[in-house]
């Protein structure tokens, strides 16, 4: 029988890692009050930790987006389910994301936040799949580089399951998962 997980990143790892990064972006941003926009639902898990070792005065603020076709035609364009509801105009803005892969998607969505005006707009992503870039986008903030291999936990997903796991899995078999939603789960009771 093969592995169907591995641990990828431990939760140990993702924690010195998100208070490192919250202590850069501190450092980057003193004297100032930056707006952190994360959109629903991966990067929420993210979010909350991250907000949480940022020692500045900030904002919070959650979009939700859908793309315009299930096909890559759409080119990464996306609806905007839930939009913010200030005006970013002059804010220092720092879009929190779960992982970054194509960067169509995202790109497409700065390119909406860059139109609202904003002071400056920066991209803070926990995971960066850049080998599977399509468009030129760099993160300012990285917390791990991600290999090309399909990722659960901490706020990532599988078909709505595993976001509430709290280290990142490595699935080496979705059609697995896809026969068994709980099959990951009675891995790792079995492993753990």
């Amino acid at each position: 029988m093969t592995e169907l997980a591995r641990v990828l990143f431990g939760r140990e790892d993702i924690r010195r890692r998100v208070d490192e990064l919250g202590r850069t972006i501190t450092g980057d941003y003193v004297g100032r009050e930056p707006v952190l926009i994360s959109v629903l639902k991966g990067g929420t898990v993210f979010l909350a930790d991250l907000m949480r070792q940022i020692q500045l005065p900030l904002e919070t603020h959650l979009m939700a987006v859908s793309p315009y076709g299930a096909s890559e035609e759409s080119m990464g364009r996306v609806r905007i389910l839930l939009d913010i509801e200030i005006d970013l105009t002059g804010r220092d803005v720092l879009l929190v994301e779960d992982i970054v892969d194509t960067g169509l998607t995202l790109s497409y969505l700065l390119s909406i936040l860059r139109s609202r005006r904003p002071a400056t707009l920066e991209l803070c992503t926990l995971l960066d799949r850049s080998i599977r870039r399509i468009v030129p986008l760099r993160p300012r903030y990285v917390g791990f580089d991600c290999p090309d291999s399909f990722v659960v936990g901490y706020g990532l997903d599988f078909e709505e399951r595993y976001r509430n796991l709290a280290d990142i899995f490595e699935i080496s078999d979705t059609a697995a998962l896809k026969a068994d939603p709980d099959a990951l789960l009675s891995h790792l009771a079995v492993a753990g």
